[in-house]
């Protein structure tokens, strides 16, 4: 069976990503279920920093200039570190992977596209950073780098904001 894609509709384009939910279901499942609630619908961008990743997610960016958006958790609250071992994939460019705040299972709903290989952010390499990729763009890279190259104000904030309009599951 073939994994689900979504089309992430953002005001600058659709970036189409390979959902992994044969390898990390639980990670995968949570941004679908999200997803299809519609809670990624109208949030912003929140964090943009060149050669490095995209990152959206965060409920307090519904409004851009909220002092508070990249600090939020989603309806669910946070979901456990997934690790499998068959699913050691890198953090490599164009690859979606869950964002946390650095403690064991603090991901939620915040997630991330790297720009370039990130590889120090893997779960299975030494380190304190572990972000676990659960997809990958299909189609939309240039949209990707164009949000990526986008103007920031403080906070690595998009100027103007650049906003996720919906997310849609194909499954």
């Amino acid at each position: 069976m073939a994994n689900p894609t979504a089309v992430l509709s953002t005001s600058l384009g659709d970036i189409t990503v390979e959902l992994f939910q044969d390898k990390m279901p639980l990670t995968a499942g949570n941004f679908i279920k999200l997803a299809k609630s519609g809670f990624y619908d109208g949030l912003h961008f929140h964090r943009v920093i060149n050669g490095f990743m995209i990152q959206f997610g965060c409920p307090n960016s519904r409004d851009p200039e909220s002092p508070r958006a990249g600090t939020g958790n989603g309806p669910d609250g946070r979901i456990q570190d997934e690790h499998p071992a068959d699913a050691k994939i890198s953090n490599e460019p164009g690859t979606l992977s869950m964002a946390n705040t650095g403690q064991p299972n603090s991901g939620s709903c915040q997630f991330f596209i790297n720009t370039v290989h990130n590889s120090y952010l893997d779960w299975f390499t030494p380190g304190p950073s572990k972000h676990p990729v659960f997809g990958k763009v299909t189609s939309g890279m240039d949209v990707v780098k164009k949000i990526e190259s986008a103007p920031t104000g403080a906070n690595d904030r998009p100027r103007p904001p650049i906003q996720m309009v919906k997310v849609t599951i194909n499954e």
